[in-house]
């Protein structure tokens, strides 16, 4: 957690209170903030934290999405799914591994749009 000073901007440390000021003298031994380049200072006299709610990053979907199946090739290619056994397929190529290797093709079932990939 980082807190910044008011006045300048800096970030405050926390550290002890040393005894002799007057005007923190009831204060003396506690935990403060304090600025390293001005003289402000904020005494802890209770727990303090300070809650925030951080707003979750939509995650983007790698291999396609929404419209990865839009304005594909058909190709003849036999649907895994044992109640379909279709014989055509959308497909769509991708280079995901190394240029060594070969491209890995995605297919979607025509019919019951199962997706499987080889």
């Amino acid at each position: 957690m980082l807190l910044f000073c008011p006045t300048c901007s800096n970030m405050l440390r926390v550290s002890k209170l040393p005894p002799g000021d007057s005007s923190t003298e009831q204060y003396a031994g506690q935990n403060c903030f304090e600025c390293l380049t001005c003289p402000y200072q904020f005494v802890i006299n209770k727990r303090y934290y300070e809650r925030k709610y951080m707003k979750k990053k939509e995650v983007e979907d790698i291999l396609g999405g929404k419209g990865s199946w839009d304005n594909v090739d058909q190709a003849d290619a036999m649907c895994p799914n044992d109640k379909c056994r279709n014989d055509r397929a959308y497909f769509y190529q991708l280079q995901i591994r190394s240029a060594d290797e070969p491209m890995t093709t995605f297919y979607k079932c025509t019919k019951c749009s199962k997706e499987w990939r080889e």
